[in-house]
């Protein structure tokens, strides 16, 4: 009955940590701007009612929503091949979805700008729902199966 209640704790706690995130979870792939390194993992905001912002421990990016001019999303599928042959081959049935957005901007000085994001699957139809919103701009979509999942 004790392990029960602990388990229970354990999960309400978990839950409680997901939800009181301000942004969805991503990680900064590459693109032209220089002053935020690679790889860099952080959130994506996009409550702020006059700029995108991608937060980090490294930076924070701000662009204002106005500037924002393409909105991109597509996906990569790999199959589980090295899991198959090291645990089981029904991993080969089994598919690995990342999810990625890319968002085109005008900087300050007018040049085109763009940033790719791999954005985790739990917060990527919120993400492109919530950009679409505030941008006023459609999200081009790579492919059927990608316009399938960003839409549900």
């Amino acid at each position: 009955m004790r392990a029960l209640a602990v388990c229970a704790a354990l999960c309400l706690c978990a839950c409680l940590l997901t939800a009181a995130r301000d942004g969805s979870h991503a990680e900064y792939m590459g693109g032209t701007r220089a002053d935020i390194p690679a790889n860099n993992s952080g959130e994506i905001r996009v409550t702020d009612s006059v700029y995108f912002v991608f937060l980090s421990k490294h930076t924070t990016v701000r662009v204002p929503y106005q500037r924002i001019n393409l909105l991109e999303y597509g996906q990569k599928v790999d199959r589980r091949y090295i899991a198959a042959a090291v645990i089981s081959p029904l991993f080969m049935l089994a598919k690995k979805r990342e999810h990625f957005l890319t968002i085109g901007f005008q900087d300050d000085d007018g040049q085109q700008e763009a940033m790719v994001f791999r954005v985790d699957k739990n917060d990527i139809r919120l993400t492109l729902v919530a950009l679409e919103a505030r941008t006023g701009q459609q999200v081009q979509y790579q492919d059927e199966e990608a316009r399938i999942a960003g839409k549900g």
